[in-house]
């Protein structure tokens, strides 16, 4: 039986989806972008957009095409951006290489693009169709989105717990509730974000280095973010004494003290001031402060304090939710602190959007109900 269009435009605009997800973590403030170039039914050019945004996804998949992009179809994940920059506009390099149809799955919110570039395409005689591969780009590019339209990055919460919710015992011991293939899963996810938040109690508690130790994976360095309203970091904690090699900020209140931040950022972290509440620092208020600095993505590995802030201030997204089967009881450390819910109906809502069986444990992926 002979191939559709859409069935032949379903699985090239899949693998352009595939090539965007890979790319995820390393592209920011850029979208992750997937394009795949396709002659004669051949694919002569694919891409994703490369590490710290540039080249873009399209004038790299041109650059394998060469001459044989003419008349050939590019199938992009996002809309061809259309502006000036750093580099010319991909819609631009597609039309003078002769590209004779695109097939692009979402437009580009960006106040830049915003339909821009595909009318660009369409003045100059490409065919453009949009929609195929629609949902997953917009999954995939979540985060970036969130940053145009919210001006904040998209925060994931990610907690590993016992099946009563529990992510240490009464003592502090949390070494491991989960096994070892959840444990590396978590190290993937780390890689597929732009940046990993924590507290300053989880910083001084585990003295954690927040890096990506899986083989292939060393190279992503996601920003490594303290909140720390006290400034209690110490200036030998591992994040502090690798922070020249691995980006390092922290998040303190207005007033902190100058001589400690002197002293940080003689050390090479990035420190970055918010106003201070009486509940802690405004994480609304460091929300859109990440988000002007490029971040579009953050995974929240801190614990119960940090987690009930954000579940305070509605900032979390998604929850990446692993979950061990044992059982600790109440003593044990909760993954959310109190943060002064009395009623059912101002309790914070998700839907399950995924599971899976990772060894012995499972991960439970969770998305706001509105």
């Amino acid at each position: 039986m002979a191939r559709t269009t859409d069935t032949i435009d379903h699985s090239h605009m899949t693998a352009a989806l595939g090539l965007a997800r890979r790319a995820l973590g390393t592209t920011w403030p850029n979208p992750a972008v997937g394009c795949v170039i396709v002659q004669d039914g051949v694919v002569v050019g694919r891409a994703h957009t490369r590490p710290g945004g540039r080249p873009h996804a399209e004038t790299e998949a041109l650059r394998q095409a060469g001459s044989r992009a003419a008349g050939a179809t590019a199938y992009v994940t996002l809309e061809p951006c259309d502006h000036h920059g750093v580099t010319p506009p991909c819609s631009l390099a597609l039309i003078e290489a002769g590209i004779g149809r695109v097939v692009v799955a979402l437009t580009d919110p960006d106040p830049r693009v915003s339909g821009a570039g595909i009318a660009r395409l369409r003045a100059a005689g490409l065919a453009v169709d949009v929609g195929p591969g629609e949902a997953e780009a917009r999954t995939i590019n979540a985060g970036f989105l969130k940053r145009i339209e919210a001006g904040r990055p998209l925060f994931t919460w990610k907690t590993a717990t016992t099946l009563d919710g529990r992510i240490a015992t009464a003592a502090g011991e949390s070494r491991w509730i989960t096994g070892a293939p959840a444990r590396a899963h978590a190290h993937r996810l780390r890689a597929s974000h732009d940046a990993i938040l924590i507290g300053s109690g989880t910083a001084m508690t585990d003295r954690p280095l927040l890096t990506c130790r899986l083989p292939g994976l060393e190279g992503r360095k996601p920003v490594r973010i303290v909140g720390d309203g006290r400034l209690r970091l110490p200036l030998d904690s591992p994040l502090v004494a690798t922070a020249h090699d691995h980006p390092t900020w922290v998040l303190t209140a207005a007033d902190a003290d100058g001589d400690k931040v002197a002293a940080l950022e003689n050390k090479g972290v990035v420190v970055l001031r918010v106003s201070r509440r009486s509940d802690g620092l405004d994480l609304a208020e460091a929300a859109h402060l990440l988000g002007a600095r490029g971040l579009t993505r953050v995974l929240v590995e801190g614990g119960a304090q940090l987690a009930a802030g954000l579940l305070r201030a509605r900032l979390v997204d998604a929850i990446a939710w692993f979950r061990a089967a044992s059982v600790i009881g109440g003593d044990g450390t909760s993954a959310a602190a109190a943060f002064g819910i009395a009623r059912m109906a101002d309790i914070p809502q998700f839907i399950l959007a995924d599971w899976r069986r990772l060894g012995a444990d499972v991960l439970e992926t969770y998305l706001p109900t509105a």
